[in-house]
């Protein structure tokens, strides 16, 4: 029983991990400056004509999450599995995965720089949209083919969902980064106009925005590799009781 309410307790700090990682994922530099473009191309019409309502976006935009979520729930899936298989090695795999964490912080900190990680594998969309089915079909290839770029977030969830050790809670974590990659995208979609005018004001930001990336990244990584977060599982436990009861 008390393994079930720690497993709840550890959970909640590691889905607000997850959303913000996602939500950074979305305004990081190889990301954001797309997001109208593929907007555009999903639609079928130009970023013009995107602003003008000739066409809505959303209905694409949501096959497009859709899709990118079909594959992130796949990983944390196997990622959750491949936990589970290595149960006693829990402890290794959660300093292991601590390391490579900070790593790929520190390259986002401009500390260390990791070529593979500078990448970006972007799809060739052509010059015609291709409906909802089309969009789905981007969301896949967007999960794959942005991994360069959103790796080291992405990395740094399915550290966390291997070394939970429950496949529904892994797979529950790369639902809530899906989340926080997925829901500024429609927001994006419902209200275009607005968000290019946003977007071009965060630009100056994106390397800030990066550097934020890379310290929630280390310290992740920090927390996976001295055992912090089964600490601050407890602590959640005997502060808030209550907490059990969601288990």
């Amino acid at each position: 029983m008390l393994g079930i309410e720690l497993a709840t307790a550890a959970f909640l700090p590691a889905a607000l991990v997850a959303m913000l990682a996602g939500v950074l994922s979305f305004l990081s530099p190889c990301v954001l400056p797309i997001v109208p473009p593929y907007l555009a191309y999903m639609t079928g019409v130009g970023v013009n004509g995107l602003k003008s309502g000739e066409r809505s976006a959303i209905l694409p935009a949501i096959f497009f999450v859709l899709g990118l979520s079909t594959v992130f729930l796949l990983m944390g899936l196997a990622a959750s599995a491949f936990g589970r298989a290595f149960l006693q090695y829990q402890d290794a795999l959660s300093k292991l995965a601590g390391v490579m964490v900070i790593v790929m912080g520190l390259h986002f900190l401009h500390v260390i720089r990791i070529p593979f990680l500078d990448q970006e594998a972007r799809i060739e969309a052509g010059h015609e949209g291709g409906g909802a089915f089309g969009a789905y079909v981007l969301g896949l290839a967007f999960a794959f083919g942005w991994t360069p770029c959103i790796g080291p977030q992405l990395g740094m969830i399915l550290s966390l969902a291997a070394t939970g050790g429950e496949i529904s809670r892994g797979t529950a974590l790369l639902a809530v980064y899906a989340l926080g990659l997925g829901i500024p995208f429609l927001l994006a979609a419902v209200f275009i106009n607005r968000a290019i005018g946003l977007m071009n004001r965060i630009k100056p930001y994106l390397g800030t925005i990066e550097r934020v990336m890379g310290l929630l990244l280390v310290v992740v990584g920090v927390m996976l590799l001295t055992g912090a977060f089964s600490a601050f599982a407890y602590w959640l436990l005997e502060t808030f009781p209550g907490l059990a009861l969601l288990g």
